[in-house]
């Protein structure tokens, strides 16, 4: 081993060509704690510290004998045992009489501070160093520099030596490293790893990231004489920090919401202008839909279309597709390609060369290439879970170098975390559309008061959870022409309250088939939302169902009288025609599911025309606010029974929702409309099998006096059989009704509970039909119980003729 260096002072000791000592000096005594007679005339292999490098020291002799100087590392062992790293310098030199010898000189390396450099060697290390050195003169002029800073700037040594900066680099912000050398020449502190960036004549057309040191030189007296500095190319690292913190930033900025073309929008302001000069998005159309994407490249073609793109130009004039538009690309061209293969395309465009040929075949896009001097273009496609979503396409104009490798590495790690944030987003809109879907087909289509009701409506879903929701509301068509008017709230939002919402409008409805009581209706529902919440093994659901509130009313248009019950609901706004508003003191009854109260019913008698207004507690905002006052609000605008009802609705809406409503909006606004005396007969019959004939006779009276006349005979077959079965089954006193606005409706009203029951007869039964006649001659019938018994009632349709309608 040979070391360019020399040793000093040295331990200088003689061995004979046999390997024994015959030469030792008191330096070497003094360093190994051998006296001269210990070690004179032994083998010198004793002085090593380890047997193997006797082996060694047989190799250095060799070498030695062929004329050359063997210096290096060897570890001696000390008298006491110890371990003595020394540095060796072997030479052979030739006795007086002949005989081979061999020169060794030691220093210790421990003691020795440092190996004297020799100045060729100092030289030979200043100027080849990796690192760029110069030395300036207090008046910031080069004195000296190295090879490696002669080649970082492009300029030739002898015109930079006795130059500023200023002149020698005008690609760096020379201004500012002066007054940094300024400032170490004044204080003595050094300035360590002070980064910048700039071009220099050794490579003009691309920029580079410097780290400079820089420090004072002094002289024995600590007088300033200059200042030395050190650079170091940092351009590799500068462009991976930059790589970095652009994922960095990107993993921030995109995906910031679930839109997918909000997205879209965010991948292009990341890259542009650090990565592109001119960016677009461009999505297949099913992902735009919220579609899974078809796997392969079968279909691709044409199915592109632009979700975003980003220019440093204002308004992208480069880009010949607007946002939403078809890329309408040839099929050659590497939008097509990319998606359809699934890899990234780069491609250069070179005026002294032919446009590539899909570029040829697209005058359109050619002539922007030529406009703009697009000169680069790199394809990149969105890829997650394994399917291709669309392409990011990157192109340079502006920046005049060429993507490259590292780019594409870059814009592919960009564009596959972006590619992630859009499949999240594209899942989002599909299970989105998937719940509104849900939510439009769990709401009523369509409602109507009949001729009891004009009824007009406003559904608002808050922002949260894409706007879907848990309120709802509805009208329901009872019998003898009454009319229920519901709304409802769930806790919470989105897919699982749209769906709870849908089961507990079913139960209504269910319910309210049996023709209940407000109160006895939301007895039975809260005991459903009990058992609901029982069985119910997710947590979102049972908490959905659990603490719902609602809020039930009958209004009966014959008379005129509308019956209420809420759990947990807010009270409805009554209007009546001349515009007072009131707010009706209901009982509060508790909210769904609780099961600890009982619910209370309370009836109002309106007047022809008053407005009944209900509402989720979306409109007058959560309980923590001013509810009074806002009641007030909803009372003003209310307080105009002369607008129509879809006008008065507008006006709710516009009066207490300044913008998106924090939480879900149901408004239900109905204007009453009573029967008049002449659409409604009535007659009290005695239990009394005679009364029969006499109550078909008035039937067919009053029938005839509607002009109802096509009805006559059904009609007085279904009074006939209605009243024989309440006298021969049930308990007086018996009441026969009829009614007529949009149906005939035919009601007998007995003192008994037992409900008839529809069966068919056997060919031998001489009764048992007449229910079943009843149901084959009617559009529907049923029974509700009262608080004094039972009514039986049938529809039948009206006849279109217009003495009918009259």
């Amino acid at each position: 081993m040979n070391a360019p260096f020399d040793l000093a002072p040295a331990v200088w000791v003689v061995i004979d060509g046999e390997g024994a000592v015959i030469g030792w000096t008191y330096a070497a005594e003094r360093l190994l704690g051998y006296r001269a007679a210990e070690v004179l005339d032994r083998p010198a292999a004793m002085l090593l510290a380890s047997p193997d490098d006797a082996a060694k020291a047989a190799a250095i002799a060799e070498e030695c004998r062929a004329g050359a100087v063997w210096a290096g590392l060897v570890a001696a062992r000390h008298l006491d045992g110890s371990r003595v790293e020394l540095g060796l310098r072997v030479c052979a030199v030739m006795a007086a009489d002949g005989r081979e010898q061999w020169l060794v000189s030691a220093i210790d390396l421990a003691s020795t501070p440092s190996w004297a450099v020799s100045g060729s060697v100092l030289e030979g290390f200043l100027t080849r160093s990796p690192l760029g050195m110069a030395v300036l003169s207090p008046e910031l002029r080069y004195v000296w520099l190295n090879d490696t800073l002669e080649r970082f700037g492009g300029v030739p040594r002898k015109q930079r030596l006795g130059r500023r900066m200023t002149s020698a680099l005008p690609g760096l912000d020379t201004a500012a490293l002066e007054a940094l050398i300024r400032r170490v020449l004044a204080t003595g502190v050094p300035v360590i790893d002070h980064e910048y960036q700039g071009w220099t004549a050794a490579d003009p057309h691309r920029e580079h990231a410097y780290s400079t040191s820089f420090f004072r030189l002094e002289d024995a007296d600590g007088h300033p004489m200059g200042v030395y500095y050190l650079v170091m190319d940092v351009t590799d690292r500068w462009k991976a920090q930059r790589r970095l913190a652009l994922l960095n930033e990107a993993g921030v900025r995109i995906g910031s919401t679930l839109d997918v073309a909000r997205t879209a929008e965010e991948v292009a302001a990341v890259a542009v202008p650090r990565v592109a000069d001119f960016v677009t998005v461009d999505l297949l159309e099913a992902v735009l839909r919220g579609d899974e994407p078809a796997v392969g490249p079968s279909g691709v073609h044409g199915a592109l279309r632009r979700a975003a793109q980003l220019s440093i130009h204002e308004g992208c004039p480069e880009s010949v597709v607007a946002v939403g538009d078809p890329v309408g690309a040839p099929e050659a061209a590497p939008y097509e390609r990319c998606v359809a293969e699934g890899r990234s395309i780069r491609e250069v465009v070179d005026p002294a060369r032919p446009s590539p040929t899909w570029l040829a075949e697209d005058p359109a896009r050619s002539e922007s290439v030529r406009e703009y001097g697009m000169h680069s273009g790199m394809w990149v496609p969105l890829r997650a879970r394994g399917t291709v979503l669309g392409v990011v396409t990157f192109v340079r104009s502006r920046h005049p170098d060429p993507f490259e490798d590292d780019d594409q590495l870059l814009a592919e790690e960009l564009v596959a975390r972006a590619a992630v944030c859009l499949d999240n987003a594209r899942r989002y809109t599909r299970e989105h559309n998937a719940a509104l879907a849900l939510q439009r087909t769990l709401l009523p289509h369509r409602l109507t008061g009949g001729a009891a009701l004009d009824v007009a409506t406003r559904y608002l879903p808050t922002g949260a959870q894409g706007g879907v929701g848990g309120d709802w509301f509805d009208v329901i068509p009872l019998s003898g022409g009454r009319v229920a008017l519901v709304v409802g709230d769930v806790v919470g939002h989105g897919i699982t309250a749209a769906a709870t919402m849908g089961r507990l409008r079913t139960a209504v409805h269910t319910l309210a088939d049996m023709d209940l009581s407000p109160d006895e209706l939301l007895a039975h529902l809260d005991d459903l939302v009990i058992r609901l919440t029982e069985e119910e093994h997710d947590d979102a659901v049972a908490t959905a169902v659990l603490g719902a509130t609602c809020l039930y009313a009958v209004y009966d248009p014959v008379t005129r009288r509308c019956a209420m019950a809420r759990a947990g609901h807010p009270a409805p706004a009554i209007v009546d025609p001349g515009g007072a508003v009131s707010f009706p003191s209901l009982p509060a009854g508790p909210p769904l599911g609780l099961g600890s109260l009982p619910f209370e019913c309370a009836e109002l008698e309106l007047s022809d025309g008053s407005v009944i207004a209900l509402f989720t507690n979306g409109l007058i905002g959560p309980a923590d606010d001013n509810v009074d006052l806002r009641l007030r609000r909803l009372g003003r605008a209310l307080a105009q029974p002369e607008l129509p009802l879809e006008e008065l609705c507008t006006a709710v809406v516009d009066s207490m929702l300044s913008g998106p409503p924090d939480d879900d909006v149901a408004l239900l606004v109905a204007r009453t409309r009573g029967l008049d005396a002449h659409q409604v007969a009535s007659w009290d019959l005695p239990a009394d099998p005679a009364v029969v004939s006499s109550a078909r006779a008035m039937t067919d009276r009053q029938l005839a006096e509607w002009g109802l006349d096509e009805l006559r005979m059904t009609t007085e077959l279904v009074v006939s059989e209605l009243v024989t079965n309440a006298i021969r089954h049930a308990v007086g006193p018996i009441r026969l009704r009829l009614i007529r606005h949009e149906v005939l409706v035919c009601e007998v009203a007995d003192a008994s509970s037992t409900s008839p029951r529809l069966r068919h007869a056997r060919t031998t039964d001489e009764g048992g039909r007449g229910l079943f006649l009843i149901a084959q001659l009617t559009r529907r019938w049923g029974t509700r119980y009262t608080r004094g018994g039972k009514i039986i009632w049938t529809e039948q349709e009206l006849p279109s003729s217009p003495s009918a309608r009259g």
